[in-house]
Parts: structure tokens; C-alpha cells; sequence
């Protein structure tokens, strides 16, 4: 399921959003072994929404992983526990610790190892702000009367091994009769089964109940009112909830959603249930949430543009991440990587080589940004920070593309498969993926996986080559090495040389520091590349850059800016004329209302190398917001103009310049509001 809330996207790359979104996928684990096993969760709760109240009972079914005196489990501190009960409802006394928002739970007789017993907790409280959030600053949990989200995230009842263990639950919500509520599994109640019982405002209340038998993540629920749109193409049960606001979207995010999940059945093979919920969240939250049968877009991400790649990242988790799912925090990536390239192989699907190039680029950064402990130790990381999602996720994500390259795609794509059917329903690690892997490939793979798992580091490739002609009409013989700097480095990479005539491309076994090759041409070499098509995870000054970038952001999400300023400075040694990083410096100052600077630097980008293109557009607008903020008017029409005349709608830059040609933009009082 997918900690950092997402700005505007016209301040973000893709990576860096992905990145964020998936943060709150991970668990605030322990370091210390599972001690317990929640089995299954039987939880009436009801809501409130007017007082932002939540009211609950939760009987907790689990069993002792090793012999127990305390059972111990997360909750959010916003919650109050009033009665914990034994299994023979005789009362237990119970210990809130706020520092790390457990709930620890004496067992006076202890528990066996693999015996099971039931707890059952009454707990109430209010949920409107990330104040007492398991994650600081998110929100993950909220009851309000517009919606209400209960992230799995947020721990709104008593977890134990978050993300890793799997369990069924029954979830009865009672709410007000004007709302809708969406769940995981069996709805065996819904809007036209209204509940006789007025909740504690007088209002009359319905129940929504939902059974998931099979063992996974459930206990994401959301409420609200939403307009509901339907689709049972390819064998789907397909509804989107969205926001009034949103329907004249819906139709091509229903579509989208469609063809994205008939693409990941065929290529990991059908789910237990063909149905999905796609939800709109609140914008205060995550950019995008999944649970079973769950996937949900905040409100900001859902644009005119569909939003594809995100949507195809929350509906591959309903193979990695519900179906399969981690067996430990070092096999994380099982989960966030395996989605996140789904997404980029997605992204082929739809707008071809020349869209996975741009998804690898976002996924080679991301790798690389943090690159300081090697994937097989994650687990050393803190879970919240951002070192440990760029490993797990797009690093992951790397590992897979590189895997594909080697092993070629019909044994990549007989992997996958295999490896989603073998494991459905259950939790896996990474020794049981590189053994299928290993299977197919008809080798080891022990270089490969020690490699890009058990090291840091990526190469940064150089070539040298003298070409020799070998007579007449006989053609051209070129001699060479490759170069790199990692001494234990082994992957196949592919050489590429452009000639008179054809081009020819070679598969060179590149080990070591210095790899020799010959290859012979009929036509006069004139250009030689080394993997040209970045099937391998490399390093250049381009990716450095980005790199610097991506972490500046990182910081700029969290309120550092002199440290985000630190970043992308690094970034302006590397390319002064870089575009991208003379807007990000712009943004900082007129986050810091120091506006000469950042008019400076804007001006800086709308003349550097316009990389990305949609800098200028932006620039441009932000410019205007400069001048309207120190009462220049005529300067600021001008700025808009120039914006509305590059037809770069990026972020829907177009709209926001017609918006303040016809009304000046004022600064909002609240600056983090910007």
C-alpha cells in the first residue's frame, strides 16, 4: 500500500512523485523477529463524520509465532483504547505507548508458541489531522464529512506486521445514510440496507459490510460521495468512485483502468477476483493508495490528461503487493520495484520504446540518487526515508529490466508469470524469485543478483577503438575496450556501431574493468555506442544531475531549503546551463519570498538549455506571479501572454495563465501554500 504529501505536479517529475507516493508503503518494523500472527479481524466501527469521530470494536484473532507474555500492536495515537477483553471476555489491562503508537497487551496465563487466542479492543477517538499520524505530517486516516479515507496505513485498528502479515477480516462501517462506502472484498450490505439505528447526531445510518477470505491486506476503507462508473469489459467488475468535480474524466480513467489490468492479467495471469475499486481520494493524502480490489488517486493526480502511469502502478500492486507480498523488509522490493516496472512495461505497451526510455530514465535516477547500501540490506534503513524507497522501488525496478535484458524476453516474461502463480496469495523472498529465475535462465545467476543486489554502484561506460580497413570491398575491422571502474562488475552489454551502410550491433560480455571486443563491418564505422537502448543501470553526468535534483526536491518536500538549494547547486556545477535546475532554485527563493532571486533564476531557466521543455511555460507564470506580488501588472499580463503563446499545457499551465490574465494572483497568507 502505498510519506511526504506531493506538491502541484508542476513542480514534480514523475520519479520524484512515484517516490514519495510509495513511501508510506513502508512498515515501521522492529528490529526484532515477528513475535505474533494476526490470523483475522471481525471490526464494527462507526463514523461520525460531522465531530470527525471514529467508534470501534475489534476482535483480533492471532496466533504466538514464539511463547508470549505481551501482545503488542500498532495503533494510531489519535485513537483511545476504552476495554481490552480475553478470549473469555474477562478484562485485560493495556498500555498505550505514544513513541512508537503501539498498544502492548499483557497476557497474565501467556501464550504457547502456536497456540492462537483472540483480543478484542474497544477504542474511540478523532481523526482530522496528521498530528498523531504512525507517519509525521501525513495524513492517513481522516473522518470529515466530504469523505473519510481509513488507510491501512494509518492504523485506525490493531495492527501487527504491517505489510507483511497477511490476514482476512470482516469490516462492518456504519455511517451516515447519504454516503457510500468502499472496501475490500464481499459487500454483503449496501446503500439500499440502511440501518434502523440513528447514529449520535439523531441522523439516520446505514452499514456497509465487507468480507476478504483470503488471506492479504485489507482494512483500507473510504467513504464519501461519489458519482460511480461501470465496466465489465475484458472480464472485469470495474467501478470508479470519483468526485462530482472529476465525471467528465471518469469515462477515459475507466477505460484506461480497463486496458491496464487486461494487460497485467495477461502477463501475470488472472487474480481470485476480477474486481477493482478505483476511489478518489482527498488531495491531503497520498498521491495514490492500493489495497485489495482497491485503487485509489488523490484528487490532484486525477487530470485531463489521463494519468496513466500512476494508475498502472496502483493496479500492478494488486499482483505485487496483494497477491504477492514480501516475506521480509530486505524483499520489500518484491512489491514496490515489481510495480513500478510493471508501470514502465505498461508505458511500452502504450506509447512505446520511446516512453520506457523516458520511464528508465526516472527509474536509472531514482536508483542511484541514494545508492549508499545495497538492496539485500535495506532493512538497515530507516523505512521512512527516502534512501530506503529509492532502493526498493526504483532500484527494484532496475534489477528487473537489467534481469530482462539477460535473460530474454520469453524467459523474463515466463519468470514473472511463474512466479505470480507459484506464490498467489503468499509471501515470498528473494532467493524464491532468483530461483525461478535461475530455472528459466538454465544457469546460475549468482553474478547477476550479487551484483545489482549485493553491491552499490553502477558503471559509467567508456570506449576506445581503432578501426582498420581490411581491403578493398573486404570491409572494416574495429578493435576496442570497454571501460568502467567497478572491478568485480559482469553484465552482457550491447554495442552499437552506426556505419556508412548498415548499422551493426554486437552483445559484448563486459568484465572487469577493461572488456576487449573486435567486431567487423562492411560499411566505415563512424559512430560506436555502448548500450544504446540502457538496458543496463549506468551512471553519466546527465544521471549525476538528475540525481542532485531528485534529492533537492526530497528536501524541498521537507522544509529544508538551504539544503535543497545545497542540491541543486550541485546540480548547476554539473550543467550550468541546466534548465531544470535554475527552476528549482527559483522555487526555493520564492518559497523564501527573496523574489529578485527568483525572477534571476527563473529568467535563468527560460534561457538555459530547456530541458524539460515544459520549464519555460512555468517559468513564465511564475514570473507573472512575481510581478503581480510587487504591483506590476503590465509586467505580469506580459508574462501570462508569453506563457499561453509557447501552447505548453504541461500541468495545465495554460488554464492557470488565462486564470490570472483576467485576475491577478495574490499571494496566499499561509506560505507553505505557494
Amino acid at each position: 500500500m502505498p510519506i511526504l504529501p506531493r506538491r502541484a505536479l508542476s513542480v514534480l517529475t514523475s520519479s520524484l512523485a512515484l517516490l514519495l507516493a510509495l513511501l508510506i508503503a513502508t512498515p515501521s518494523w522492529a528490529a526484532e523477529k515477528p513475535r505474533l500472527r494476526v490470523d483475522d479481524y471481525q471490526i464494527d466501527v462507526e463514523l461520525t463524520p460531522h465531530l470527525h469521530q471514529l467508534s470501534a470494536r475489534a476482535k483480533v484473532k492471532f496466533t504466538a509465532l514464539q511463547d508470549l507474555n505481551v501482545a503488542v500492536f500498532e495503533l494510531n495515537n489519535g485513537l483511545r483504547v476504552t476495554k481490552v477483553l480475553d478470549a473469555n471476555n474477562q478484562p485485560l489491562s493495556a498500555e498505550r505507548v505514544t513513541q512508537d503508537f503501539t498498544i502492548r497487551v499483557p497476557l497474565p496465563a501467556g501464550l504457547a508458541k502456536d497456540t492462537s487466542t483472540t483480543l478484542t479492543f474497544e477504542y474511540e477517538g478523532q481523526l482530522e489531522n496528521a498530528d498523531d499520524s504512525p507517519v509525521p505530517g501525513l495524513k492517513l486516516a481522516y473522518v470529515g464529512d466530504d469523505v473519510t479515507y481509513l488507510l491501512y496505513a494509518g492504523r485506525w485498528f490493531p495492527v501487527s506486521g504491517y505489510g507483511l502479515n497477511r490476514f482476512t477480516s470482516t469490516i462492518s462501517v456504519s455511517v451516515p445514510a447519504h454516503m457510500l462506502v468502499i472496501g475490500s472484498g464481499k459487500a454483503t450490505q449496501g446503500e439500499n440496507s440502511p440501518s434502523k439505528k440513528p447514529n449520535a447526531n439523531g441522523l439516520p445510518t446505514k452499514t456497509f459490510t465487507f468480507a476478504y477470505t483470503k488471506p492479504s491486506f485489507p482494512g483500507t476503507i473510504v467513504a464519501g460521495i461519489f458519482q460511480e462508473y461501470k465496466s465489465d469489459e475484458a472480464g472485469m467488475d470495474l467501478h470508479v468512485f470519483f468526485q462530482p468535480s472529476h465525471q467528465k474524466v471518469a469515462p477515459e480513467y475507466t477505460t484506461t483502468a480497463v486496458q491496464e489490468f487486461a494487460y497485467f492479467n495477461t502477463l501475470y495471469g488472472p487474480l481470485p477476483s476480477p474486481r477493482l475499486n478505483v476511489v478518489e481520494l482527498p488531495g491531503d493524502t497520498v498521491p495514490y493508495a492500493w489495497a485489495p480490489e482497491i485503487a485509489g488517486l488523490a484528487g490532484p493526480s486525477i487530470t485531463e490528461k489521463t494519468n496513466y502511469r500512476l494508475l498502472a502502478d496502483a493496479i500492478a500492486h494488486q499482483w505485487w503487493g496483494v497477491s504477492v507480498s514480501p516475506a521480509s523488509k530486505d524483499d520489500w522490493w518484491l512489491s514496490d520495484g515489481f510495480s513500478r516496472y510493471s508501470e514502465a512495461m505498461y508505458v511500452e505497451n502504450a506509447a512505446g520504446a520511446a516512453g520506457l526510455e523516458e520511464a528508465i530514465k526516472d527509474m536509472s535516477v531514482g536508483s542511484l540518487a541514494y545508492d549508499t547500501v545495497p538492496l539485500s540490506s535495506a532493512s538497515k534503513l530507516d523505512p521512512f526515508s527516502t534512501e530506503f524507497q529509492s532502493l526498493v522501488t526504483d532500484k527494484g525496478a532496475m534489477i528487473l529490466h537489467m534481469l530482462r535484458w539477460v535473460l530474454g524476453e520469453d524467459k523474463y516474461l515466463k519468470t514473472m508469470r511463474q512466479f505470480a502463480t507459484d506464490f498467489a496469495g503468499r509471501s515470498a523472498s528473494m532467493d524464491d524469485f532468483r530461483a525461478i529465475a535461475e530455472k528459466n535462465y538454465g544457469e546460475q545467476l549468482t553474478w547477476f543478483f550479487s551484483q545489482w543486489l549485493d553491491s552499490t554502484g553502477a558503471p559509467e561506460f567508456k570506449v576506445k577503438y581503432t578501426t582498420y580497413r581490411l581491403g578493398s570491398n573486404k570491409g572494416f575491422r574495429v578493435t576496442g575496450e570497454i571501460a568502467q571502474d567497478l572491478d568485480l562488475f559482469r553484465m552482457p552489454v550491447d554495442l552499437r556501431i552506426d556505419t556508412d551502410g548498415k548499422t551493426e550491433d554486437k552483445k559484448i560480455e563486459v568484465v572487469g574493468t577493461n572488456s576487449p571486443f573486435t567486431v567487423e563491418t562492411f560499411g566505415r564505422p563512424r559512430r560506436i555506442a555502448v548500450d544504446p537502448d540502457h538496458h543496463v543501470l549506468t551512471n553519466s553526468s546527465d544521471v549525476k544531475l538528475r540525481a542532485s535534483i531528485l534529492r533537492g526536491m526530497a528536501l524541498q518536500q521537507q522544509g529544508d531549503l538551504a539544503a535543497a538549494l545545497a542540491e541543486f547547486n550541485k546540480a548547476l556545477d554539473l550543467n550550468k546551463n541546466s534548465s531544470l535546475a535554475h527552476y528549482r532554485i527559483a522555487e526555493v527563493f520564492f518559497a523564501q519570498r527573496n523574489y529578485q532571486a527568483s525572477a534571476n533564476s527563473y529568467r535563468s531557466s527560460i534561457n538555459g538549455d530547456g530541458d524539460p521543455r515544459w520549464t519555460e511555460v512555468w517559468s513564465h507564470l511564475q514570473l507573472g506571479k512575481i510581478f503581480d506580488i510587487t504591483g506590476q501588472r503590465e509586467r505580469a499580463i506580459n508574462e501570462y501572454r508569453q506563457a499561453t503563446q509557447t501552447n505548453d499545457d504541461t500541468f495545465g499551465a495554460l488554464e492557470q495563465a488565462r486564470k490570472y490574465l483576467q485576475k491577478p494572483y495574490e499571494r496566499p497568507k499561509d506560505r507553505d501554500k505557494q
